[in-house]
């Protein structure tokens, strides 16, 4: 979420007030940060106490609606690394109820993170004159939400929420629902500074900073512990709707490091120290995702980086997509796919992603839509690419959610500028 500086000064004694105003809880001061596209396909963590992540989903502009691709492989990462995983929506309804209406009937069913975690609607442009009228499209929309099985809130800042919205209504039906963000400068914030505390009723999370590291995250903090909703006692109840997300963090947060294999995506533990080599590992090392391209005894080679790495220091984020019996896979649809060409590369057919995906017309995806595939292929079938005419690695690469580097390593590649039109590439 990009906003402009926002300044309210309260002092430290309001801050315990709000603390204390909503049901201790063990979250309560708990750090963490939230994702869009932007911070990639697994999401980034800035410290090592993070303890939970909010992922959009997506979201519309006043009706257009623009799909996250990195929602449900965020929400998996976050899973997998034991942080607790919410989603949130871009919610630009103005004061339209027609166009709420279509961005909760579109998302909803979408949800990837457990019952009961929290659902924010963002709401920071696009509102309307009427103040009554934004505010009823908000309320709207935090209904649908509830009456879905999930936590509500509500996201903006300060002056834009007092301009334009009445929130003492939202708090009145939704109490400690605000999520508010409120930054003094763009200077490295590690911890909250609360003398730039937005002082409103009803906050349960604030948003201190849109740099909460170098080159730019926003970091969070719980105040009521509202971040646990979901997660009560470690034990997630899942949506009614199919969870790939949550199945996918849950499976690789079981992976061991003996059973550390090449193509498995992983991260660096923030309490990892130095390489195999002995060299000091830096900061932003740990703060990105990473293919292995080979593993030796305990030691595994990681992709981008290059550099071999004790497999006790790495945590999985996904299981490598080996995808037995029960496995499910993502595509993203790019330019000029069909469904039938999505279905070949996985060993399918177009009448089994269609099912398996509520595609009412076969004929029509879109561009940035996820196509989800369950079934029992063996890792060689599915996890081949066909070379189309056009194709270099760097476009396949960004299609199937991996390196060149990996393609070249995987593929035995000696040529990355030759690759023709025909030829099936494992990743």
């Amino acid at each position: 979420m990009k906003k402009v500086i926002k300044k309210a000064a309260i002092g430290m004694v309001a801050f315990f007030v709000v603390a204390a105003s909503g049901p201790v809880f063990a979250a309560v001061g708990d750090q963490g940060v939230d994702w869009s596209k932007y911070n990639g396909t697994y999401g980034n963590f800035g410290y090592a106490h993070d303890k939970f992540a909010f992922s959009q989903i997506g979201g519309t502009y006043g009706g257009t609606f623009v799909d996250q691709a990195t929602y449900s492989t965020q929400v998996a990462s976050a899973i997998a690394q034991g942080k607790r995983a919410h989603t949130y929506i871009w919610y630009q309804v103005g004061s339209s109820q027609e166009v709420a209406k279509a961005a909760l009937d579109r998302y909803l069913p979408r949800i990837q993170t457990p019952k009961n975690s929290i659902v924010a609607l963002d709401y920071e442009s696009g509102a309307s004159g009427d103040k009554q009228a934004n505010t009823d499209a908000i309320l709207y929309g935090m209904r649908r939400v509830k009456a879905a099985g999930y936590t509500p809130m509500y996201y903006s800042y300060k002056p834009y929420t007092l301009a334009n919205v009445n929130y003492k209504q939202i708090i009145k039906e939704f109490p400690n629902s605000l999520w508010i963000a409120a930054y003094p400068n763009y200077e490295v914030t590690p911890v909250p500074n609360y003398s730039f505390f937005p002082s409103m009723d009803g906050i349960s999370v604030f948003q201190f900073t849109s740099t909460y590291v170098a080159g730019g995250l926003d970091g969070n903090v719980d105040l009521t512990g509202i971040t646990d909703k979901g997660y009560e006692d470690g034990n997630a109840t899942k949506p009614d709707t199919d969870t790939p997300a949550t199945d996918d963090g849950k499976d690789a947060t079981e992976v061991t490091p003996s059973e550390i294999q090449e193509g498995m995506t992983v991260t660096i533990k923030f309490s990892a120290t130095n390489y195999s080599t002995g060299q000091a590992i830096p900061k932003w090392v740990k703060e990105n995702a990473y293919k292995v391209l080979q593993k030796s005894g305990n030691k595994v080679l990681l992709d981008n980086i290059m550099s071999w790495v004790a497999a006790s220091d790495v945590q999985a984020l996904d299981t490598g997509g080996s995808n037995s019996t029960g496995k499910t896979q993502t595509h993203i649809v790019q330019s000029g796919d069909t469904l039938s060409v999505i279905a070949s590369n996985w060993g399918t057919n177009w009448q089994e992603l269609a099912r398996q995906n509520s595609l009412s017309n076969p004929n029509i995806i879109y561009t940035g839509q996820v196509i989800r595939f369950t079934g029992g292929q063996s890792g060689a079938t599915a996890r081949t690419y066909t070379v189309r005419s056009g194709d270099n690695l760097s476009s396949i690469a960004s299609r199937l959610g991996t390196t060149v580097q990996s393609l070249v390593s995987m593929n035995g590649i000696s040529n990355p500028n030759l690759i023709y039109a025909g030829q099936t590439l494992n990743y």
